[in-house]
């Protein structure tokens, strides 16, 4: 009985989070406008499971380009409005709408001129009323069997925030690099940061085939390496192109006999290419402005020396570095 509850809870959640992509419109767009035409900073700030929900927020908001911090209501009450300036804009949270500690806050803010943007299941509440832009988080109804503790709203609401900073990263052409500038300890940001060469694959690792291959042989390096290409070089190991799950797909669809055809015959040559001593992060730019995933790793005179994956830079098992 225990599994079938814990499956009906998240059946529940899903519809919650459906519900409130449906309601995302006009006024979703004009809360990331008003973002950012921000020249200062966003601030979050509800109570209880809310206010949790917000401090996640920031934490997102703020690792991805969008500079914010977390007011606790009944702190703010206390002294601490004073850190937020009349260029601010405000996400306020509140499901019902009507928290008392959260709702004492706002006619301070508005005095001030500062702009609210509401998150609220209460759309005639008075914290829409207060607000310049509502975006309604409201969900058919909680996961709690009591439908009394915030279970399905939070993380609705959550996952709205998670859309807002999305969107808000996208509209700030926010890049790998400038995720890692923001994560130095992170495991992500200690990825990024180092040289190409200590995370390549090399040796018999690296798929690969001469380029007078047959293709047959060269689409069975290519299953066997499981990396959705193979690199063609000569006798002397200078890349000459490489192979991928694409120009195989392409051969097949010009219907190719690909029996009778050489690796050199389907490859696409002078592959794009970098050094090994180039960051790990400029690579990942580079995979992201080719939309490849893949990238061959050569020296001055192109002698292959290695192969790097997208899997190697964003993690897909056990990452190491070489030492």
């Amino acid at each position: 009985m225990s599994i079938e509850d814990a499956k009906e809870v998240l059946v529940t959640e899903e519809q919650g989070i459906a519900a409130v992509r449906e309601k995302i419109g006009q006024e979703f767009l004009d809360a990331v406008d008003l973002i950012m035409k921000c020249p200062s900073r966003l601030v979050i700030t509800g109570i209880g499971k809310s206010g949790l929900i917000g401090q996640k927020m920031t934490a997102t908001l703020n690792s991805t380009g969008t500079p914010s911090f977390f007011l606790h209501p009944v702190e703010a009450l206390h002294g601490d409005l004073g850190m937020v300036m009349p260029t601010d804009v405000v996400i306020a949270i509140s499901y019902s709408g009507e928290t008392q500690e959260l709702n004492s806050l706002l006619g301070s803010l508005k005095r001030r001129g500062t702009a609210i943007i509401a998150m609220t299941g209460g759309l005639h509440s008075t914290l829409a009323k207060s607000a310049r832009v509502v975006l309604d988080i409201g969900i058919p109804k909680e996961a709690c069997p009591l439908g009394l503790a915030p279970t399905t709203s939070t993380t609705a609401t959550l996952a709205l925030g998670d859309a807002l900073a999305v969107v808000l990263l996208n509209r700030k052409k926010f890049q790998p690099e400038d995720f890692r500038e923001n994560h130095p300890g992170g495991s992500l940001g200690e990825r990024l940061k180092v040289k190409v060469s200590e995370v390549m694959l090399v040796g018999d690792s690296i798929p690969k085939v001469t380029e007078n291959e047959l293709s047959k042989n060269t689409i069975q390096v290519l299953n066997k390496k499981n990396m959705g290409a193979v690199l063609v070089v000569d006798e002397q190991n200078i890349l000459q192109g490489i192979v991928t799950d694409g120009d195989i797909r392409r051969c097949i669809a010009d219907i190719c006999n690909l029996d009778s055809l050489k690796a050199c015959d389907i490859m696409t040559a002078n592959p794009v290419s970098i050094d090994k001593d180039m960051l790990a992060a400029d690579a990942l730019s580079i995979m992201q402005r080719h939309e490849i995933t893949t990238l061959p790793i050569v020296d001055e005179k192109n002698l292959l020396l290695g192969i790097l994956h997208l899997h190697n830079l964003l993690g897909k098992g056990e990452f190491r570095f070489l030492v």
